[in-house]
């Protein structure tokens, strides 16, 4: 069947499309975006709801924000509700609303100023968390809070959670760092706030605007309520967020409205700006590793642990640890948590405990006395400790403990953890007995869960584990919050201590009672007309509205339920995105998602792609169309007249699904880095198979698919490749190719004989016959190359250098014949023709290897595709194990003579697939050149822009520049011009270096190549 056409509702209320268009009027200079496609991206964060917006918007600066509030004060627009949105990652539904979205991260994301002297920076909204810090580093400082979403978290979100996280009981929380804040309110006054004495507090008072109004109904409220305030307002690190009326005064004596405004979650103005506090970095720091037969050793250490004045302690239970065991995380940390005889699967849990200082010989003296303690102690069982020192080792560790959250989402089966409960806070010294009476709650429902979090502060993220698409588990939401609720309170805690209120503000009018109108009064004096994220923290007094409850707000799972369970299994790499949003990482240097990093839209996103595809999978279950039945196409006549009503702008969600898959590169770089494996060319090659179903492919899919046939047969014809480079090079046929086809330009053939190589290097033709007459030993000095059609019809120089390579190593040399991959016809979604060639491509590797001779591919995007793509084949049995070449040539280089070594560095850029697909091998070329007698360094980098054929496609030409530029520029413009200068930067990837070639006119060489050159 092929799938069905997927209308699109006008978008909105007549109300919200009024005031839209008036928005637009007024000189709003960011985008309004009503798609359906965006409108499904920002109606999930990371919690368990799903709330779909009516529009969204991304004002440009504070002016656009401005217009906006100053619509949303006018009296025809009092029905109009907007909710502020950072980076996304609240766990409770923080800013979803289904108003509309301000969203402030795509454009007020700038750094305005650092005063290293005052130890201050002023940013915009957007800026992320780990962005500031990349710019403080350089002046040895750092903003303090630190959260496990750093790399995604905007300032703006932080100080609306008032977010805290590791270090909290040294540093505190956010609003401890805010200076002052610059806030646009409804109406569109503009508020500028910080710490006042008692006269400025007198004259803003006296005003007759709104500012004055807020400061006169904070200061009354203060001197009212003040027993009230004093009585409900626990004492804890993690006190309460969200309008602390505790802390209107400072330790000075100043009124600090800023103390409502951290924590109020975007419900009383629009937060535009703020300038912080900031400190200096510790000069030293070490982290002690403690390993715990039982977790609950591990929680009840901590109060015995926090009297040697760490600057933190974390903890993470067994169940996050045997998931990052199987994560790609797990190769950096090994180390620091080795096995434990006779403890089944390892520790079952581990605290973390950090010391810091400037002074070195004090530091070391500090963690010597805290090893004696942890040795002459026996209060509790410990298995045992490891130390790591140093920044980056300290770091290593921390970012296995900053994927608990997203470990979590990838437990096995269909319950998995979930947030709702995840960030209570108790007094530390109660943390252990509460944790008991928590998990004696959940094992009494027989649920699994996962805890991490921060012992010293007495937070533990508890996620129990349910199938939110099974109605009956959905359902223990509601008694599960209430008990926990209530335990907290019997504990002297909070139900949220870290992550903010949300979905769960129902809770709030219990909890503070008789203090409950004070925030009723509050909100009002900001938002009277409940405009403002409605639904969250408090609701105005005499406002028909109220807070949102846990069980009436829709949930992910009332919409995933309707999924065919068949479909959703063969889903399973798209549907379990959690939300965790670990792909919307702002590192430029860091491989995650190049395509949303130059585009900053979210549907360009994994998360995002994700997302849109549960939609999809969705709307066509409503249509009627079984998807998990084999697809067939629908006659060419008909997908002719559904093409040519695509190209007049026929309404259909399809195309919006498919134009957020066209900008994916299929790098492949979300398998191997999103802790919950949401892969995304995986999701996309089965979409774009029946999507095509419907509508005809372009001439150019049926170009890239088909390029591992055509290149050798054009290759084959004598004299056909300087024709080929020729028309390839004209004017006229790039024009050409670029309007009738959708190709900027092609690679070119390279001139280098195949035969000459072969006849140079002694390599022969690997066939059955002549690897079975091979003896045992001479099976030891083999090795079959794998052909792949770039390096074997377009790079040839890089194939003979690694044929001539292995034979300087002593290694009789095969080449196994010439087969296409598939690749290309996997990335373009031509499944079925994928599958027929892995089948025939499979069994003549198998054949090959049953010789015992290893098997090597070249570049590392197609060898990879043996070990990933293949192994998902039906009817492939085992999967060809080809290995790369540094895997290999760790033994080789060992093994093979390597006297008379240059003295050389370089430096290593390699492909993003190998880099996050195949880490532990990546490090492994670091050891093979020093087998060579050479220095070899892999700096931080991110995609070069081209993966495969995507830089070559007209629709992806700037998106492919402007990914190259974020990262691989830098890299290259700094590299030495000389070809073989020292610190030479080479490239592993094909692709890369052609898109080097294209973008800068350099040729990078491959490492074989200074490997050969070393050897001769």
């Amino acid at each position: 069947m092929a799938i069905a056409q997927l209308g699109i509702d006008e978008f909105g209320s007549p109300l919200t499309r009024q005031f839209l268009h008036e928005l637009k009027v007024s000189g709003f200079e960011g985008e309004v975006d009503a798609s359906h496609a965006t409108r499904t991206v920002l109606a999930t964060d990371n919690s368990i709801y799903q709330r779909y917006p009516q529009a969204v918007v991304f004002p440009r600066h504070a002016k656009d924000v401005a217009r906006l509030a100053n619509l949303l004060g006018r009296d025809a627009f009092r029905g109009v509700a907007v909710a502020a949105r950072g980076g996304g990652t609240g766990t409770n539904g923080q800013s979803l609303t289904e108003g509309i979205v301000v969203d402030m991260s795509r454009h007020m994301n700038r750094i305005l100023e650092i005063d290293p002297v005052a130890r201050t920076a002023r940013v915009e909204a957007g800026v992320v968390k780990d962005q500031l810090n990349a710019e403080l580093k350089r002046h040895g400082l750092f903003f303090a809070p630190e959260l496990s979403t750093s790399n995604r978290a905007t300032i703006g979100g932080m100080i609306s959670t008032d977010a805290s996280g590791q270090g909290s009981c040294t540093y505190g929380k956010t609003r401890d760092h805010v200076l002052a804040l610059e806030t646009v309110l409804v109406g569109g006054e503009r508020m500028s706030s910080a710490p006042v004495d008692q006269h400025a507090l007198s004259a803003l008072c006296a005003r007759a605007d709104k500012v004055g109004e807020v400061f006169r109904t904070a200061h009354d409220i203060s001197q009212r309520e003040a027993g009230l305030i004093r009585e409900r307002f626990p004492a804890l690190n993690r006190c309460l967020t969200g309008y602390d009326l505790a802390h209107l005064r400072d330790g000075a004596g100043r009124f600090d409205i800023n103390s409502v405004l951290c924590g109020s979650e975007g419900t009383l103005g629009f937060i535009v700006e703020a300038t912080l506090n900031v400190l200096p970095v510790p000069k030293h720091a070490v982290l002690v590793n403690i390993r715990y037969e039982g977790f609950m050793d591990a929680l009840r250490d901590a109060r015995a642990l926090m009297a040697h004045r760490p600057l933190s302690i974390e903890t993470v239970d067994s169940t996050v640890l045997r998931l990052a065991r199987e994560d790609i995380v797990w190769q950096s940390v090994a180390e620091y948590f080795p096995a434990d005889d006779g403890i089944e699967g390892g520790a079952s849990g581990i605290n973390m405990v950090e010391f810091s200082g400037d002074d070195a010989d004090e530091l070391r003296a500090r963690v010597a006395a805290f090893a004696a303690h942890l040795g002459a102690d026996a209060s509790v069982k410990r298995l045992g400790h490891t130390i790591a020192d140093g920044e980056a080792a300290i770091h290593r560790v921390y970012a296995m403990r900053k994927r608990a959250v997203g470990l979590l989402g990838n437990a096995s089966g269909a319950s998995r953890p979930q947030p709702f409960v995840e960030d209570t806070a108790v007094p530390p010294e109660n943390l252990a007995d509460y944790i008991a009476e928590f998990r004696a709650l959940l094992d009494g429902f027989g649920l699994r869960y996962g805890m991490f979090g921060h012992v010293d502060a007495g937070v533990l993220h508890v996620r129990p584990a349910l199938d939110m698409r099974n109605p009956d588990e959905a359902a223990l939401v509601r008694p599960i919050s209430d008990a926990v609720a209530a335990l907290t309170m019997k504990y002297g805690g909070l139900l949220w201590g870290e992550h903010g209120k949300g979905v769960r503000s129902e809770y709030v009018p219990e909890y503070f009672g008789p203090l409950y109108p004070a925030l009723q009064r509050l909100k009002a004096a900001f938002d009277p007309h409940n405009q403002l994220n409605p639904g969250k923290i408090a609701t105005p007094a005499g406002v028909n509205a109220t807070l949102l409850k846990i069980d009436t707000t829709r949930l992910r799972g009332e919409l995933d339920r309707r999924i065919d369970e068949r479909v959703w299994q063969a889903n399973a790499d798209a549907v379990h995105c959690n939300g965790n949003g670990a792909c919307y990482n702002f590192d430029p240097n860091d491989a995650m998602c190049p395509s949303w990093k130059a585009t900053r839209e979210r549907v360009h996103s994994p998360k995002g792609r994700a997302s849109l595809m549960r939609e999809w999978l969705r709307k066509q279950q409503d249509a009627g169309v079984d998807l998990a039945a084999p697809p067939v196409a629908a006659a060419l006549p008909l997908r002719l007249v559904n093409s040519v009503r695509k190209r007049q702008g026929e309404q259909d969600f399809s195309h919006e699904l498919y134009d957020a898959m066209a900008g994916c590169l299929s790098c492949k770089s979300c398998a191997g880095q999103c802790p919950v494996k949401v892969s995304v060319p995986e999701f996309r090659a089965r979409f774009l198979e029946l999507y095509h179903t419907r509508y005809l492919r372009p001439l150019r899919d049926y170009l890239i698919g088909a390029l591992e046939f055509t290149v050798p047969r054009v290759a084959a014809v004598p004299g056909a490749g300087g024709v080929y480079n020729a028309l390839m090079g004209a004017g006229l046929v790039k024009s050409l190719l670029g309007r009738c086809v959708g190709l900027v330009d092609s690679p070119l053939l390279s001139r280098m004989s195949w035969r000459g190589v072969l006849r140079k290097s002694g390599a022969q033709i690997a066939t059955t016959e002549r690897l079975a007459m091979l003896g045992e030993a001479e099976r030891e000095r083999s090795v079959i190359v794998v052909q792949d059609a770039f390096t074997r019809y377009f790079e040839t120089s890089v194939a003979a250098a690694f044929l001539e390579l292995a034979a300087r190593l002593g290694f009789k040399v095969f080449v196994a014949p010439y087969a296409p991959s598939g690749k290309p016809l996997h990335v373009q979604g031509f499944l079925p023709q994928f599958r027929r060639v892995a089948r025939r491509n499979a069994a003549q590797l198998a054949e090959l290897a049953r010789a015992g001779v290893p098997l090597v591919g070249i570049d590392p995007a197609m060898t990879l595709v043996y070990r990933q793509e293949y192994r998902k084949v039906e009817g492939i049995e085992a999967a060809p194990e080809v290995l790369l070449p540094q895997e290999w040539l760790i033994g080789a280089m060992r093994a093979g003579d390597t006297a008379h070594r240059a003295t050389q560095s370089f430096r290593l850029l390699p492909h993003c697939t190998e880099r996050t697909n195949a880490s532990a091998a990546t490090l492994l070329w670091k050891d093979v050149f020093a087998a060579a007698g050479l220095a070899l360094a892999t700096p931080a980098g991110g995609c070069c822009g081209m993966s495969g054929t995507y830089g070559h496609e007209a629709r992806n030409r700037a998106t492919s520049a402007a990914i190259f530029e974020q990262s691989w520029a830098q890299h290259v413009d700094a590299a030495s011009t000389a070809t073989h200068g020292a610190e030479e930067l080479l490239a592993t990837g094909y692709s890369c270096r052609c898109q080097v070639k294209r973008l800068r006119g350099r040729q990078l060489r491959h490492p074989v190549q200074v490997l050969l050159d070393a050897l001769r």
